[in-house]
Order: C-alpha cells, then structure tokens, then sequence
C-alpha cells in the first residue's frame, strides 16, 4: 500500500507568519489555490483510490479539485488534523521564538507539550495509527497495491515519516514537508519505504507506475533496486 502524504497549499497564516494551529477559517492564499489546481498534473494521472483529509479548511480546499477530477469523496479523519497548539495559535512566529519552548520543539520535540494543548509525541501517535488503519482498510477494500492520499499538515507529516524513516521523533525537525509538496511512503508487512521527501515538481510518477520489488526475496536478500528506493524529485 502507497500513501501520499500531501501538505495543503499555501495558506493565509503562512504567509502572514503565524501558527495557524487549528484556527477557524484559515484559507489558501491565491498561491496556494495554484498549487491546489496544479495536483490534477502532478497526480491526477495515477490510480489514486482514496483520499483521506484533515478536517480544516486549508486542506479541504487543497483536495478540492483533485478529488473532482477523481470523482472521489474525500474521507474526513481527525486523527490527522493539525497539532494542537493550544494558547500559540494564532501567534506570530516571531513571538513564538522567544519562549522557552520553542528551544525544547526545535531540539527535543518529543518532550515538547503546547500549553493547553497536546504534546508532539502524541500527534505522532495518532497520525501514524490513523494512516496505518486506512492502509489496512484500503488494502480491504481494494486488494495489495493501491495507491491514496492523506491531506494534511506539516507537523504531522514530519511526524509520519519520521515514524517510516525509523528515527526518532526527536529528529524530525531535520525533514522539510513544503505547502502542496508531496511525501511517498509504501507500507510492506516488513518495514515502511519512504520513496520521496517533500516533493515540489511538476508530475510525480518515478517509482510508483512500476510493479514495486518484493520486500525480501526467496533468498532472504533485501532489494535496493529503483522501484523500492529510486525516483526522480524534480
């Protein structure tokens, strides 16, 4: 099974340079409603079966058009909303680094909890639990192989792949996820292949129209041919 992990365009909040966390109302800019439209080149090519969503209205509008391209409903799932920032929402980021905090989320964010909000650990707790429970539900519903989009935030993007890359949370400060880029993971009964990291290009097709190479061979030996580990990230 092949997510990919698409971080919605570029907001209102981005661009104004505050935490929009999960504030009511915030919007893709004009930008960010180019990158919407421009998912239909990049991906609407490929045998996309689902798409999953964050409830806020960034990411609902970032699908938009590709879901009507698909004719696809798009799934809502709380469990990758954005993070909970609690009294930071809202605030500018210029403010933000000056607080305490802040020096724990860039260093040990694994120990960083928002105030009266959630901790990061446990965003990553529920966002890899719920990519991996609409993994096993797709592959249900629609055999091995299929291929499907979750729409959601940077943070828990990070997070996710963090998880897949097999490093420590920790360290997932040193991974880029761009408004409207595109992060592939193939999930495997043995391990996770992260195939691409914060795609921006024009078309994303390298590594996912060819049949993927089995996990382990029959002699136990593990493959690290192209269709497993290669691609292009123009």
């Amino acid at each position: 099974m092949t997510v990919l992990l698409v971080r919605h365009g570029r907001s209102t909040s981005n661009t104004a340079h505050t935490l929009a966390g999960r504030s009511e109302g915030v919007d893709l800019d004009d930008r960010g409603r180019e990158q919407a439209d421009a998912l239909v080149e990049r991906i609407g090519s490929l045998p996309i079966r689902a798409i999953v969503r964050s409830p806020l209205l960034r990411c609902r509008r970032t699908v938009e058009p590709l879901a009507a391209a698909l004719a696809l409903d798009p799934v809502v799932d709380e469990r990758i909303s954005e993070v909970d920032y609690g009294s930071w929402t809202g605030r500018k980021i210029g403010e933000l680094v000056k607080e305490p905090l802040w020096a724990v989320v860039q260093q040990q964010p694994s120990a960083a909890v928002f105030p009266e909000g959630e901790g990061l650990a446990a965003v990553q707790a529920r966002a890899v639990t719920a990519v991996r429970e609409h993994d096993r539900r797709l592959a249900d519903e629609h055999g091995a192989d299929v291929l499907w989009v979750a729409c959601t935030h940077g943070d828990v993007i990070k997070a996710v792949l963090a998880d897949a890359l097999g490093t420590h949370l920790d360290s997932f400060q040193r991974i880029n996820a761009d408004p409207a880029s595109i992060s592939v993971i193939r999930y495997t009964p043995f391990r996770p292949f992260v195939i691409h990291v914060n795609h921006t290009g024009s078309a994303l097709n390298a590594a996912l129209s060819a049949v993927p190479a089995e996990a382990e061979t029959a002699d136990g030996e593990v493959p690290t041919g192209d269709a497993v580990v290669g691609g292009s990230t123009d």
